[in-house]
């Protein structure tokens, strides 16, 4: 029986991402960039308005704010327009207020000494103003303002290239884009950009007692629950999944819909493929196709699984169990990890932490367990607290409903056959719900 460990390492190293495309900017995100975008022009490529206010010359206002002198009569104002020139109070700075630019304003402004111009934020600045004067600072004039602070020069201003000057790297290649890096390729002039795409999936089922959702299920049938829930934990993974439903045994057939597959897909899951007739039937079928071993793993839920490298690209292929929780878990440990690392994510696995058991819970000694739980966390301590899913201790393997209710895994190590109240166990985040 080969641990989960081994197995694992033999799918991981079967990862390769899919050659790189350049998309649009707006379908680009949660991809792998594959390039170094390097900018060609500065941002913001003018000096613009950092704030609704005045734009005006720093110097102008360097009076504004000053407590005027007892002898404010004598008091040489440098030329500035004071009021309220009380001794003891705040001056105020009266400047004549000589347009307004708003964002997008293309005829260029200039501003003479002792003068300002209302401002929007984004705006261009008019010539020789070297800060603004936010709004909240003055009375809101519209033929002459009251400034009452001063500003230093180039306050409130985003100057040429303060985000990025000509030859910087925007996006790195390697780094995955996210909301911000989109904003950033939008903001340099970057439509499209060269991606890692999702790692394309194909999920097929096996069995004759399957029948499709659309259908009614006679005598001894069931529906395809896998090819539906595998896809979407697929979809979830960031993978960009084909969902072929329901493939015939008969070996010519089944050859015939994975090869199809191989062609289009850089990992292809069959699952309802493992135990009986089914596994000699997939196996006949394939034999020609590559090397498709079909093992015991030291886990459980999904002991027994498939995986081998098939077609002329050596297409990563697994074999699951047709039981749904069985099959998901095994994608979970298994299938997962290759999506991620295929989508260039640093961190392929699920976050685990450490968590406190509110009740025994039973594993099958010699077997990693990963059994579905319910993580919670204790409002006092902030510790971790965990109990497993299900009527007994180790859960009901089979039950979807109780699949559908964790949020987490519960990771029991081969050598513990119990765990006890109290006792510290690893747990695998699953997907957030709700």
């Amino acid at each position: 029986m080969r641990s989960v460990e081994d197995h694992l390492t033999r799918v991981t190293a079967a990862a390769v991402a899919p050659r790189p495309v350049r998309v649009a900017i707006s379908e680009a995100q949660g991809l792998m960039c594959a390039e170094e975008v390097v900018t060609e022009r500065p941002m913001p490529g003018f000096d613009q308005a950092a704030i609704d206010g005045y734009a005006i010359r720093a110097v102008d206002v360097d009076l504004a704010g000053v407590i005027a002198p007892d002898d404010v009569e004598d008091f040489d104002s440098v030329g500035a327009d004071l009021v309220d020139l009380t001794p003891g109070e705040a001056m105020i700075v009266q400047l004549p207020v000589v347009g307004e630019v708003g964002p997008g304003a293309r005829t260029p402004t200039r501003l003479q000494p002792r003068q300002a111009v209302r401002v929007e934020t984004g705006a261009p600045m008019p010539t020789l103003a070297d800060a603004v004067v936010p709004l909240r600072w003055t009375d809101g004039g519209e033929q002459k303002v009251k400034v009452g602070h001063a500003v230093d020069s180039g306050a409130y201003v985003r100057r040429v290239g303060d985000d990025v000057q000509p030859g910087d790297v925007a996006v790195r290649a390697g780094s995955i884009i996210g909301p911000a890096q989109v904003g950033l390729l939008a903001a340099v002039g970057q439509p499209r950009v060269m991606v890692h795409p999702r790692p394309r999936l194909s999920v097929i089922s096996v069995g004759t007692e399957l029948v499709d959702i659309d259908r009614s299920p006679g005598p001894g049938q069931i529906y395809d629950v896998n090819s539906y829930a595998l896809a979407a934990a697929a979809r979830d993974a960031g993978a960009d999944v084909n969902r072929v439903g329901i493939a015939e045994r008969e070996t010519s057939r089944m050859r015939e819909v994975v090869e199809a597959q191989l062609i289009r897909s850089e990992i292809v899951v069959i699952c309802g493929a493992i135990g009986g007739t089914a596994s000699r039937a997939v196996a006949d079928a394939l034999s020609d196709l590559g090397e498709l071993e079909i093992v015991r793993v030291a886990m459980h839920p999904g002991s027994v699984q498939g995986f081998g490298r098939l077609g002329r690209d050596e297409v990563p292929t697994f074999l699951l169990p047709a039981n749904p929780v069985s099959a998901l878990v095994t994608f979970e440990v298994m299938v997962r990890p290759l999506i991620r690392i295929a989508l260039g994510k640093r961190q392929p696995m699920r976050r685990v932490i450490k968590a406190r058991t509110i009740g025994p819970i039973a594993s099958v000694q010699g077997r990693k367990g990963y059994l579905r739980g319910q993580l919670m966390r204790d409002e006092r301590s902030g510790e971790y607290l965990v109990q497993v899913i299900g009527a007994s201790p180790t859960g009901s393997s089979h039950l979807l409903a109780e699949l559908a209710e964790a949020n987490c895994l519960i990771i029991v190590e081969p050598d513990v056959e119990e765990l006890g109240t109290g006792d510290e166990v690893e747990v695998a985040f699953l997907a957030q719900r709700g």
